[in-house]
């Protein structure tokens, strides 16, 4: 007869090995897994792990139209972030809005509702810290939802070169980043390598802003905003700090050489890219992934959007050529 004590030994390794196979299981592609949630985990907001390599919990949305922005790609699902960083792209809006002349915000890619990798596009974006603006100003009018999906940014370089087109760049593209460099939060805003260069020869006056915006591949037709890991997440990893130059000398220039822009050749013995795992990811991702959610969208949606009317059918885009600042003449 089997004593109770060996039953019950018995019975704890296979609890034990049950709760190891269904971690394993439960194992998977992590774009994939964080890909299919709809909605974020409840709880306090939290950014656990790197922009690169993390997840978020108790995310919150930014409404797909406020009083200055309007969020573009509906269907990606992406307007999710940590409550200070959705906080901050609605005080951008209105700041750009009452004090620089600028339309409005289009907002694209945040993070998806609980971050963590994305099926398609970014590497980072992945605690709810990042966010891309367009550098084409809110038009006059609301798009539709068919709109959003269809509708290209405008790209602010010169053909294929580097530079930017002095036709398509304009002040208040100028004050719009200068204000979002403004917020102490901000710690890093990526723009294509000829923004940079444009403004560090046109910029007068203060500029110290200049050292958060960083040159980097793309970001041509938006630009990206980081903000800082956020109190309240201690297993946020933050980046080195960027310095106080501003960014306008030697690591600039070789933006303008060869060398950034080399395919690298292709390898000998071609290796099948690793995909990142869900395991791959801080262990409190898992948690994050399998928390409970809110019943709805409207439950986390951050600030008010402001009530407008349905959105034109109208095709026409009815951007502005340009946009000028206050006191510039058009």
């Amino acid at each position: 007869m089997i004593s109770k004590t060996l039953l019950s030994f018995a019975v704890g390794i296979l609890v034990s090995l049950a709760s190891t196979l269904n971690a394993v299981a439960e194992d998977g592609p992590a774009k994939r897994l964080f890909g299919s949630q709809s909605l974020p985990s409840l709880g306090a907001p939290q950014s656990t792990g790197f922009y690169a390599k993390g997840c978020l919990a108790g995310g919150v949305a930014l409404p797909v139209d406020g009083p200055a922005w309007q969020v573009m790609r509906l269907s990606r699902n992406r307007n999710w972030g940590h409550p200070h960083m959705i906080a901050l792209l609605e005080r951008l809006a209105r700041d750009a809005s009452a004090k620089d002349g600028w339309p409005g915000l289009l907002v694209g890619d945040i993070s998806q509702p609980r971050g963590g990798p994305m099926l398609t596009g970014h590497a980072s974006h992945q605690v709810g810290l990042d966010a891309d603006i367009w550098l084409t100003p809110m038009p006059k009018r609301r798009f539709t939802n068919q709109e959003r999906e269809t509708v290209e940014a405008k790209s602010m370089l010169q053909g294929d070169t580097l530079f930017v087109d002095p036709d398509k760049w304009s002040a208040s593209r100028t004050a719009l980043l200068k204000r979002a460099a403004s917020y102490p939060e901000v710690e890093r805003i990526f723009v294509h390598p000829g923004i940079k260069k444009k403004l560090c020869d046109s910029v007068q006056g203060d500029r110290s802003w200049l050292n958060k915006v960083r040159p980097y591949w793309g970001h041509y037709y938006h630009f990206h905003v980081r903000i800082k890991c956020q109190p309240g997440s201690p297993e946020c990893k933050a980046q080195e700090p960027t310095g106080t130059d501003d960014g306008c000398g030697k690591p600039l220039a070789w933006w303008f050489t060869d060398e950034p822009w080399k395919k690298a050749p292709p390898p000998k013995n071609p290796v099948k890219p690793k995909v990142m795992m869900l395991s791959d990811l801080p262990k409190l991702c898992a948690q994050i992934l399998n928390a409970p959610g809110p019943k709805s969208v409207e439950e986390v949606t951050l600030g008010v959007g402001a009530k407008v009317p349905q959105a034109s059918t109208d095709t026409s885009q009815d951007f502005p050529e340009d946009v000028p600042v206050p006191g510039q003449k058009p």
